[in-house]
């Protein structure tokens, strides 16, 4: 038993005195006190997040600047998109709606003189004892009332504004005279009617104003 305790006693001085671990010891003492004099140790260093957040921050910041953008520029092209397409379908309804209109013209050169012609015959021949001539007037005031149906259905619409104001958007005043009993600026003469096709004056009314005296 003695001899046993013997042996422990001299393996534990040998691992005390080794080299090796002489040589641990101050290496480790060291990096102690290095941790000791800095404040911090291996699991209290971490990165700074402040830059990391304003670098963020400057993107968020610039992305929300080009989708405020691009939106913007995306409203601003429907918007004329729209506004493209309102004046076209106006510009085809317009072509529909006057498309016509130099035929239209051309046309009121044959009514005038149909009216002209049905006016021109007196009213004491048109009898029974002249048939010829009352078939004629007949067939002329027969097609002067259909060609104003056909006007009328195409939206041409005859003006004869005897009496009415004047109004120089529908009038044209061939002459100015004062006449008694009538106001003035009020249409006393219609030399020549006018028409209007859908409401736009296609040819003016040539009348005579009154004026004050």
């Amino acid at each position: 038993m003695a001899s046993w305790c013997v042996r422990v006693i001299r393996q534990s001085s040998s691992i005390i005195t080794s080299p090796s671990l002489g040589r641990v010891t101050p290496r480790l003492l060291c990096t102690a006190a290095q941790q000791k004099s800095s404040g911090t140790g291996p699991e209290e260093e971490k990165p700074e997040p402040i830059a990391a957040e304003k670098a963020f921050k400057e993107e968020k910041t610039q992305l929300e600047e080009q989708l405020k953008d691009i939106t913007d520029k995306y409203k601003r092209a429907l918007a004329d998109t729209e506004n493209l397409r309102q004046r076209s379908q106006k510009m085809i309804d317009d072509a529909k709606l006057y498309g016509i209109q130099g035929f239209c013209k051309d046309l009121l050169e044959v009514a005038d003189i149909l009216e002209k012609a049905t006016e021109s015959v007196p009213k004491t021949e048109i009898s029974t004892a002249n048939p010829h001539l009352k078939n004629l007037y007949d067939g002329l005031v027969m097609t002067e009332v259909q060609i104003q149906k056909v006007f009328q259905k195409h939206g041409l619409v005859k003006l004869n504004p005897d009496g009415h104001k004047f109004d120089p958007y529908e009038h044209e005043a061939v002459f100015h005279a004062p006449i008694e009993g009538k106001e003035p600026g009020t249409i006393a003469v219609v030399t020549k009617v006018g028409y209007k096709l859908h409401g736009r004056t296609l040819r003016p009314a040539l009348v005579g104003v009154v004026k004050a005296p």
